[in-house]
């Protein structure tokens, strides 16, 4: 082989053009991972089908809450038992209609029958001394009067014999002495008449005052009896009014005591709704606010007739007098959805209510962005709400497509795509 020179011009032309090479291939390399430590990461997909999307209107908003509850009767009546006894008979089961002197139930108690009829001659007993009394006194007082007539008469004879002597007196047929002792005899029997009319008086009051300590004991007497007599009616267990018999907690054979509820009775025909609120919704609830009742076989107009001034297991309960005529299989202890209107706002800037946020608060919303099939983080401050819907304060526009739907999951991201 024949070695061929080689130009050194030629070599250091070659050298240079490969660390030209070199050096823009560092740089077009620096370049391109600048560039991509500035790329946002890859949005997440979000399937567009599983999302619920609304748009931003203006305009006329019903503030509104909604709530669950039963109907339950305006007029109820638990029927306690007044004496302690054991359960006879049910005569009426839940579900029949009654009247104010039907008897649903029987009891016994001996003692309460024994008590009874011992106040009973005890009446009897206190109303015969009141006639034994009344007959006695009454004899002394004819008594008394047949004594002052036999005192009158008297008097009249002493009093005829004292002008007779006084006339003969004048006359000079009889003396003096026996003049004057005709008219002694007839001022002692005119002071012993006096007398006699002055008692007789007086036992005429007196008698009054003695019938009349009687007529309380024999009062007394008749009020226990009547007691009695209500604790052995009480025996057969009546409701005091008409409705239908809801509940009979009781069984025959049990042993109740005083004061024991027996029966539930309610009117039917008499319903209120009374709903269960959620704390947070239920403070711009007032008395007098409309409302609507759905039955599920229609819906009824009502009005908010009492709010409980305290919450229990998270909820505040709130009664609603129906205005319309119930319908059909509106029945007590139904289960009814009832909603509330709480004022009318005009003029405002509304959506759909978000799966989370509370009135007067800032959430974060997805708004969609154009066409482009991405949405992205948004800071939305919401003002009063409703049912369905929430009043929007700041952060979007009329018009806007928001996302109401949970995104808790992409809470790492500001941005997603839907398809």
């Amino acid at each position: 082989m024949v070695d061929i020179a080689r130009d050194p011009a030629i070599r250091r032309r070659k050298r240079l053009r490969q660390a030209l090479l070199a050096v823009v291939g560092l740089i077009v390399a620096g370049a391109i991972s600048v560039a991509l430590a500035r790329m946002q990461p890859a949005a997440p997909t979000v399937d567009r089908a599983t999302l619920l999307i609304d748009t931003v209107r203006r305009g006329a908003l019903v503030r509104e809450v909604r709530g669950l509850g039963t109907l339950v009767p305006e007029d109820t009546r638990w029927i306690p038992a007044v004496t302690d006894g054991r359960v006879e008979r049910i005569l009426l089961r839940p579900g029949a209609r009654v009247t104010a002197d039907s008897v649903l139930l029987e009891l016994s108690n001996p003692q309460v029958e024994q008590e009874a009829q011992t106040a009973r001659l005890a009446l009897q007993s206190a109303e015969a001394a009141l006639e034994n009394l009344r007959v006695q006194l009454q004899n002394d007082l004819l008594t008394q009067e047949a004594q002052l007539a036999a005192l009158k008469a008297d008097f009249q004879q002493a009093r005829m014999d004292a002008d007779a002597n006084e006339a003969l007196a004048k006359e000079k047929l009889v003396s003096s002495l026996l003049l004057r002792q005709s008219q002694v005899k007839a001022d002692a029997l005119k002071t012993r008449v006096d007398i006699e009319e002055r008692r007789l008086k007086s036992a005429n009051d007196s008698l009054e005052a003695r019938l009349r300590v009687q007529r309380a004991a024999v009062d007394q007497a008749r009020a226990a009896a009547q007691l009695q007599e209500s604790r052995l009616a009480s025996l057969r267990v009546r409701p005091g009014f008409a409705g239908v018999l809801q509940q009979v907690p009781v069984e025959v054979g049990q042993q109740v005591a005083p004061g024991q509820n027996l029966a539930r009775v309610a009117d039917p025909m008499r319903l209120k709704a009374e709903l269960k609120i959620p704390e947070t919704q239920a403070k711009d609830i007032d008395i007098g606010q409309p409302a609507q009742i759905d039955t599920r076989n229609g819906v009824i107009a009502g009005t908010v007739s009492r709010k409980d001034p305290a919450a229990a297991n998270g909820t505040v309960t709130v009664d609603v007098t129906l205005t319309d005529e119930l319908p059909r299989g509106a029945v007590p202890d139904l289960s009814v959805d009832g909603t509330i209107q709480l004022e009318h706002l005009t003029n405002v800037l509304y959506v759909g209510r978000p799966a989370f946020g509370q009135d007067q608060s800032t959430i974060s919303m997805f708004k969609l962005t154009g066409d482009t099939g991405y949405a992205s983080r948004v800071q939305v401050h919401v003002g009063r709400s409703s049912v369905n819907t929430v009043e929007i304060t700041s952060g979007l526009n009329q018009g806007d497509r928001v996302v109401l739907s949970d995104m808790s999951a992409w809470d790492a991201v500001d941005r997603v795509r839907l398809r």
